[in-house]
């Protein structure tokens, strides 16, 4: 054969990409003050992209970052105030307190421009409902002028994401000049298996498969004992993941940031009889009603109606990122 490996889910991908910098790595590098292990041209694809997220007790993964990068992209957004509420390390790349930019890719995705007043998420999707089996439909990210500054701290870690719609499934690829193997390969799955599932039910078709290129894939140094402890782990959990339902449109996405954006400025409290979405966005926006309450209100712990909003693998993932804050005796 000559593609990469091939894994069911990303939880698969995710340990064996970990195991192989961490074991047979071909390089050590320094740059930008941080110390890294490296293999270059790492290459794998994932048979089912609705199964993003790992259930791994060691990485504490913040499944509310994690929807919140997702619609941050797709809502167009560069401002720092949405992002950074979930994140405060993105704070330190805005250069002007404001906004980002290379971190930022839904404006370049998702934001009408020239010539013809599209994104370029549009026009990829229009070109596969004419032309199917088109090969052109890409979308680039990384700009030539960001390498113009030696200082600029916010370079775009991807080059481009690729439609391609083979047998009635939607595939995609995401190409990356570099990607953090502990901290950044998951958020940057999450949200682009995100995007193809979206796209996917736009056109109305199914999610195909994902495969993921990067030229270099690295560890950070002091990253490298959380890599062991996942790496010795025994993933425990293995929760239903839950397709996104089939008619979903830009208006339910519309909804779901709109309470978004209510709750991340505690402005309203969310249950679901205010919405009329399907139980998978509603799911998604309790996510949000757990963390008003972990971000507004420090020392209190979460709320057992506030919980039972959410699914069960998400609730895990809460209580191992949070847990001082959800009560041991409502853990299931």
């Amino acid at each position: 054969m000559i593609t990469g490996p091939v894994f069911a889910t990303f939880t698969d991908a995710y340990l064996a990409v970990l195991g192989e910098i961490h074991h047979r790595h071909s390089y050590s590098t320094a740059t930008r003050g941080k110390t890294a292990i490296e293999t270059p041209n790492v290459s794998f694809t994932i048979v089912d992209p609705v199964a993003r997220t790992p259930y791994l007790a060691t990485r504490r993964a913040n499944v509310v970052f994690n929807h919140a990068e997702a619609l941050w992209y797709l809502a167009g957004r560069d401002d720092v105030d949405m992002i950074a509420h979930y994140a405060r390390r993105l704070r330190a790349l805005s250069t002007d307190g404001k906004t980002l930019t290379g971190t930022a890719y839904g404006p370049r995705l998702f934001r009408p421009s020239d010539p013809d007043g599209r994104s370029q998420f549009d026009r990829v999707l229009t070109l596969l409902r004419n032309d199917p089996d088109t090969k052109r439909a890409a979308m680039l990210l990384m700009r030539p002028d960001e390498l113009a500054d030696p200082g600029n701290r916010d370079v775009a870690c991807t080059l481009a994401l690729q439609f391609m719609l083979r047998a009635g499934k939607l595939h995609m690829s995401g190409y990356m000049r570099g990607n953090d193997a502990f901290l950044g390969l998951l958020g940057d799955t999450f949200a682009f298996t995100f995007i193809q599932e979206f796209a996917a039910r736009l056109l109305g078709v199914e999610v195909g498969t994902y495969a993921h290129h990067v030229g270099s894939m690295h560890i950070n140094t002091l990253n490298i004992p959380l890599v062991e402890h996942i790496l010795s782990e025994q993933p425990a959990h293995a929760f239903p993941h839950q397709a996104m339902p089939a008619g979903t449109t830009w208006a339910d996405l519309h909804v779901v940031l709109d309470w978004e954006e209510r709750l991340r400025s505690n402005q309203d409290t969310f249950s679901p009889d205010r919405v009329d979405l399907d139980t998978y966005w509603q799911e998604v926006i309790a996510l949000f009603e757990v963390h008003r309450q972990i971000a507004h209100y420090p020392g209190r712990p979460v709320t057992a109606a506030a919980l039972a909003l959410l699914r069960p693998g998400h609730r895990w993932l809460v209580e191992q990122r949070w847990p001082t804050r959800v009560p041991a005796a409502v853990s299931p």
